[in-house]
Order: C-alpha cells, then sequence, then structure tokens
C-alpha cells in the first residue's frame, strides 16, 4: 500500500515551479508574476493541493497541466479580488457632476462597462450614483434605456456581483444618503435595493479573450487592473477599451495607472486618471 502524500501545509513551493505557474497565468490571463510572489502564491494554492491529496507543487503543476477545470481554479485563486464601494471617490464625483447630466439628456441607450469587476462593489457605486439619493432623481431611470455591464476573469465574483450582499462592514464606505436609499439589511449583512440590482448584468470575461459586446460604451471603468499587465498587454487592452468607447465617452482607469498613447488614441486627459475619447472619432 502507498503511503499518503505529505500534508500539503508542508510543500514548498520551488522556483521552477512557480516559473512554470507564473506562465499559465501569463498565457491564460496575461497577469505578470514576479519572484517577489512566491510566498502569496504558495499561500494561495495550498488550499488546492489540500483539497486533491496533493503532496507537492510539482503534482499540483501536472494536474493543472492535465486538467482544464482545476487550471481556471488556478487562475481565480491568483487573481486579485480588492475593492470597496466608492473607492477613489473623486471618480463618483466627477461621475455625478460631469457625466450623469448627460446620460440623462442621451437619446440613445446608456451603456457602462466595469471591466475587471471583483465582487461588484465598483459596478453597485455607479448604479448607485444614477439613481441619486431619492425617489426623484431616479425618475429618469424609467423612461431609459440603461443597462451596467460588469464583467470578471473570476465565476465566483461574478456570481458574487449577481447576489449583491455585502458584509456589514463595506457598507461604510458609502455616503448614507445612498446607503439608506439603495440597501437593505440582510441576514449576511448589506443587500442591494431590488432597483440597484435590476441594472446590473455580470458575466465572465478575460479580457484578452474576444468581446461579445454589440454596443460600445458611454462610461468604462477599468481601474487597477492593468498593473497586473506587462507594458505589451497593457497598450492592446487600452486599444481595445478605447475603441469600445462611443466617441465622447469617459474612461476611469486606477490611481498608479495612465494611459499611454492617449492623444494618439484621440483622448484628453479631463480629470486625475479620467479620460474623454475625442466626440468627433470614428
Amino acid at each position: 500500500m502507498r503511503p499518503a502524500p505529505s500534508l500539503a501545509i508542508d510543500a514548498e513551493l520551488g522556483i521552477p515551479e512557480f516559473r512554470a505557474i507564473a506562465a499559465i497565468l501569463q498565457d491564460e490571463a496575461r497577469i505578470t508574476l514576479g519572484e517577489a510572489k512566491v510566498t502569496p502564491v504558495q499561500s494561495r494554492l495550498a488550499k488546492r493541493l489540500r483539497q486533491h491529496g496533493l503532496g507537492s507543487y510539482r503534482d499540483y503543476l501536472r494536474l493543472v497541466r492535465e486538467d482544464e477545470v482545476e487550471r481556471g481554479v488556478m487562475v481565480t485563486a491568483l487573481t486579485t479580488n480588492h475593492t470597496h464601494f466608492f473607492r477613489e471617490s473623486h471618480h463618483f464625483d466627477h461621475l455625478v457632476s460631469q457625466v450623469l447630466p448627460r446620460l440623462k439628456t442621451k437619446k440613445q441607450p446608456v451603456r457602462i462597462w466595469s471591466a475587471g469587476c471583483s465582487s461588484g462593489e465598483e459596478i453597485y457605486s455607479v448604479a448607485m450614483c444614477l439613481l441619486g439619493q431619492n425617489a426623484a432623481d431616479a425618475n429618469w431611470i424609467r423612461t431609459a434605456d440603461v443597462r451596467l455591464l460588469a464583467t470578471d476573469i473570476s465565476q465566483p465574483m461574478v456570481e458574487a456581483v449577481r447576489r449583491g450582499v455585502y458584509p456589514q462592514i463595506a457598507a461604510d464606505a458609502v455616503p448614507l444618503a445612498y446607503r439608506g436609499r439603495w440597501m437593505r439589511d440582510a441576514a449576511e449583512g448589506v443587500a442591494m435595493a431590488d432597483q440597484a440590482r435590476a441594472l446590473v448584468t455580470s458575466r465572465v470575461l478575460n479580457l484578452f479573450d474576444p468581446w461579445p459586446m454589440q454596443r460600445r460604451f458611454d462610461v468604462i471603468f477599468c481601474r487597477n487592473v492593468m498593473i497586473y499587465f506587462d507594458e505589451p498587454a497593457k497598450r492592446e487592452l487600452e486599444g481595445r477599451l478605447v475603441k469600445q468607447l462611443t466617441p465622447g465617452g469617459f474612461l476611469y482607469i486606477g490611481h498608479s495607472e495612465r494611459l499611454g498613447r492617449a492623444e494618439e488614441q484621440g483622448m484628453r486627459s479631463c480629470g486625475q486618471t479620467i479620460y474623454r475619447k475625442d466626440e468627433a472619432a470614428a
């Protein structure tokens, strides 16, 4: 009888195995991992080793190469999902003061995309901004065609958006007027009101796969996503995001990110990490 493998908690992630895992992550999601990330990668994947009864990361790497489902689980496990409501609040101030008046008078459908949405706090912050602080503020949505799209590479994150339920402490970052109007107490904390959830559709999407969206977007939030990609991947994604914007549309990116070749792509800065597409852009 073969002895049981050693407990995964005792396994160490060697540099050769780390590099192989990093290469898979780069191939699957274009995410770049430096060797400084060995310890967090080991920590995140230890649970997977235990679940499969594996005694080494070499064994786990063999499984990942053979099993497409587990490969997807690994990519999800190594994807950073840190977010909160109204993160980088100046973006939402700009959305309300500069963008919302334009959307309210728009004759065509209104489309907004949260690319790399994580667990949904960003897209629901957007939804609350559109709905406003009281019922009267939300009246315009009843007669308009407004849809918000939230996408992420992680299926569990997409499911979290669909549930729209968050820990009580998460609601502390929500301005009181929005919180009182568009959140409800729930057994697990707070739940987004039906009016907010009705605006949002969530889907699994790898940002480097073909995009199925037929319409272009008035607003795209893609924040603190590009920091995980190398320069060629960043430039590729930037170009695709710009093309997916309507003329005059707005792109919000993370506080440590910059849009390369902005003017060349028909974009101009109109605030801290906020860009607007030229109205005349084809």
